[in-house]
This record gives C-alpha cells, sequence and structure tokens, in this order.
C-alpha cells in the first residue's frame, strides 16, 4: 500500500515538480504537463506511460497496474491500485512516468542518479 504522503514526498523530489489541482484530484507536474494525480476518493493513482512501459508495467501486475479503459488508455495512461501496490514498483513506476513527460535534460538528471 502506497499513501499519498509517499506519492507527493517522491512525486517532488524530482526535477521542477509542481502539484496542482486537477478537477477532483491531485496532478504532478513538470515544466507543465501532468505525469501522475491522485484520485484521494478511489485510492488510485494514473500516470502517463509510453505504450512499452504500460505492457510492461501491466504485467507485472495486472489487477493493480492496468491502462485506463478509454482513449486515454491506448495513449499510455495507466492506473495504479494504491491499496494494492508495493511501495518499490510505484515508486519505478512514478519515476518512468515522469522522465516520460519531462524534458529530455530533466530526465537525464533522474536517469544519471539512478545510476550513481
Amino acid at each position: 500500500m502506497v499513501k499519498l504522503t509517499a506519492f507527493r514526498k517522491l512525486a517532488l523530489s524530482l526535477p521542477e515538480v509542481t502539484e496542482e489541482p486537477h478537477f477532483e484530484k491531485i496532478s504532478f507536474r513538470v515544466k507543465k504537463k501532468i505525469f501522475a494525480t491522485f484520485d484521494e476518493k478511489n485510492k488510485r493513482a494514473i500516470i502517463k506511460l509510453s505504450e512499452i512501459d504500460q505492457d510492461l508495467f501491466s504485467s507485472a501486475a495486472k489487477t493493480i497496474i492496468y491502462p485506463v479503459d478509454n482513449k486515454w488508455g491506448k495513449q499510455g495512461w495507466t492506473i495504479i491500485e494504491m491499496k494494492s501496490v508495493d511501495q518499490k514498483l510505484f515508486d519505478e513506476a512514478l519515476v518512468v512516468a515522469y522522465c516520460t513527460v519531462a524534458p529530455m535534460k530533466l530526465a537525464a538528471l533522474v536517469k544519471q542518479n539512478d545510476n550513481g
């Protein structure tokens, strides 16, 4: 189980991330582009992944991480069930979502820190 405090801490530790409301959800953005939202009522995160990453994470935990069931899902938007997901898997998925949306220079900073 991943709590909002852990989600927020990791998201805001990434370069140039801001937290802003997005309708009834909380959104995390880099350079004004959303890479993740949190639906507190339903305890779900929605993150932006590439098609390949979406398939990879979904295959690891099909009932916990899966595409949004509409055209947004085909664009990489992926649901994570926060009450069931493992913290490490969530952290990896969130960082990948950030790197998917962030400008290359910012994503490179995060990837460099992961390797060092």
